[in-house]
């Protein structure tokens, strides 16, 4: 159980855990500098916490913070990854859950940024018109 508050990583540190939230919520946030955090998402039940723990040279891309009571299984990703190199089928298994992970949210990223600076045309619009 995670206390409302507690920041469970920090960015540019190492990654040694990763976690499968089951309640709660983690808010996933990148320093800016000058400026105060700026949040990135914000993952709920069910989500993975900390793929960053599976590639080189394992370090936080992000911080993270718990909003509100979390629940979440914590895992040693240096325990998960030595048994990924033991067992290459659990490996890929791992590495390909992360990779759908990874793949959402890149994509989830890209819808915010066309929110943000795509242009803004209705359906109605018609292109050739400009």
């Amino acid at each position: 159980m995670l206390e409302p508050g507690t920041r469970l990583f920090e960015e540019e540190r190492p990654a040694r855990t990763f976690w499968l939230v089951e309640g709660g919520a983690v808010r996933l946030d990148m320093h800016v500098p000058g400026g105060h955090a700026a949040t990135v998402e914000t993952l709920g039940p069910g989500e993975l916490v900390g793929w960053s723990r599976l590639f080189p040279p394992y370090r936080w891309h992000l911080s993270g913070r718990a909003v509100g009571t979390v629940r979440a299984v914590e895992f040693d990703a240096g325990a998960v990854r030595a048994e990924c190199e033991r067992d290459p089928d659990f490996g890929r298994a791992i590495t390909l859950a992360c990779a759908q992970v990874i793949a959402g949210r890149l994509q989830a990223s890209r819808l915010r940024l066309l929110d943000l600076y795509g242009p803004h045309r209705s359906a109605n619009d018609d292109p050739a018109e400009g």
